[in-house]
């Protein structure tokens, strides 16, 4: 088979050997791969593979069963996107079968390999741990990224109000057009006052950005507020106010989804399968891609995302 591979930095299309299914495991033959920014910070060697993990870049395909588990749920030819711990840059690749979800009805092969990483990153964290509800007022930076797109639309889907921070007018005008009641472009200024504006404060805030923006979460987070931390964009390290923490009853939980077990990864599917999948078949939530790039370009893929001009997914396609 071929899969990108990492040669001193650089990405590049090589014959490399396929991969055997295990126990539980099914093969995929890709037709399409999504990019995410961790695949960005594990190529620059700061966010290694799980062990046993696949040093192939690729965190969530679409593509076609080529070898499935005897008696399990999908046979040879189905359609599926999976969730994975690497391997998706590739032709082919091995996911356990509790990983996999059918391709949702309506959505083609490029729309469905953007869209399991992303939304269950957003279940996990504003559900899971956040425990979003209708009443809820929720904050999500990057909003025009991938998970901020699916972070809006599970909000709008499940009832709560948004608001979101953006680099550009365009991306705000998209994400309103995605359900966020109201937004601020970063660059015009802070954004602390334009969310006291908004709603007084937020029960919820979903943040990649990490220390850049901690004192200003705890400014706007109300008493008894969620603060879900999954990406660090913008630093590691800051000074936390810990009375402010106290008084306010105010939650900091940090996140990641790659490494968790698969113990733990299927319920997350199993809930998007019941809850996500069919708001995708009927219309009132969509896939947002960007654009798609040939796999063996996949440099080229990597220069998008990292323009931050991209709103939605990169996907990836197989030759």
């Amino acid at each position: 088979m071929y899969a990108i591979s990492v040669n001193d930095g650089s990405l590049q299309w090589t014959e490399v050997d396929a991969p055997t299914p295990g126990e539980g495991q099914v093969r995929i033959r890709v037709e399409a791969a999504g990019v995410n920014r961790a695949d960005l910070v594990q190529r620059a060697g700061r966010y290694p593979p799980p062990p046993g993990a696949s040093p192939i870049l690729g965190l969530e395909v679409s593509g076609v069963i080529d070898l499935a588990v005897e008696g399990g749920r999908f046979a040879v030819g189905d359609r599926v996107c999976a969730l994975l711990t690497g391997g998706g840059y590739a032709t082919h690749v091995v996911v356990e079968e509790e990983l996999c979800l059918p391709v949702p009805d309506g959505l083609d092969m490029v729309q469905a390999a953007g869209i399991v990483e992303v939304w269950a990153t957003v279940w996990r964290n504003l559900v899971e741990l956040g425990r979003m509800s209708a009443a809820d007022r929720v904050l999500i930076h990057a909003g025009a990224s991938g998970v901020g797109t699916a972070a809006l639309q599970l909000a709008g889907l499940l009832g709560a109000r948004t608001f979101v921070t953006v680099g550009s007018q365009d991306k705000l005008d998209r994400c309103r057009a995605l359900g966020a009641e109201a937004g601020v472009n970063r660059h015009d200024g802070p954004w602390v006052e334009a969310v006291q504006a908004w709603a007084g404060a937020v029960d919820l805030i979903l943040d990649p950005v990490g220390a850049g923006y901690l004192e200003q979460a705890q400014e706007v987070l109300d008493v008894d507020g969620r603060w879900v931390l999954i990406g660090l964009m913008g630093g590691r390290r800051a000074e936390v106010d810990l009375g402010r923490l106290l008084i306010k009853r105010q939650q900091l939980l940090g996140s990641t989804l790659r490494a968790l077990s698969v113990a733990r990864k299927a319920p997350v599917l199993r809930a998007l399968e019941t809850t996500v999948w069919p708001a995708f078949a009927d219309g009132r939530i969509r896939p947002v891609v960007y654009a798609d790039v040939p796999m063996p370009e996949a440099e080229r893929a990597h220069e998008l995302v990292s323009s931050n001009e991209t709103i939605g997914k990169v996907v990836l396609t197989t030759p």
